[in-house]
């Protein structure tokens, strides 16, 4: 149950669902935060994230140029040179990624002391 608007359930259909899985995972994040700042390189992104592998970061940015966040600019050179940029519809993720981090920042906190709590009493049971 929804407790920010009594008696309104909280749902989400599958394909938000589905979206938001998309462009909310770790990769995504760590993906939308660098070509929010300026177009990269594959080879630079892979270095601004270094945890992620290269069969990561490859899936990362199909799945966000499918869903028209990412787009891939191509430069007939030799060899030829890909660029990724965040589209204006990308740039709209921003504020509420924005409030989802502010969000976490504040109730960190009181997470981590949940996680404690929960933690001990599992501890507790075993």
């Amino acid at each position: 149950m929804d407790t920010a608007h009594p008696g309104h359930e909280l749902r989400i259909p599958a394909p938000h669902r589905e979206l938001l899985d998309q462009v909310l995972d770790k990769w995504s994040l760590s993906v939308l935060n660098e070509l929010c700042e300026h177009p990269c390189r594959f080879n630079e992104l892979r270095r601004a994230i270094p945890q992620v592998t290269q069969k990561s970061l490859t899936a990362t940015l199909r799945r966000l140029e499918r869903n028209g966040v990412v787009t891939r600019d191509i430069t007939a050179t030799r060899p030829v040179a890909v660029t990724y940029r965040i589209t204006p519809l990308g740039k709209t993720l921003r504020p509420p990624i924005d409030t989802l981090l502010s969000w976490a920042n504040e109730q960190l906190p009181a997470i981590e002391r949940a996680r404690a709590e929960f933690d001990e009493r599992e501890g507790e049971g075993k």
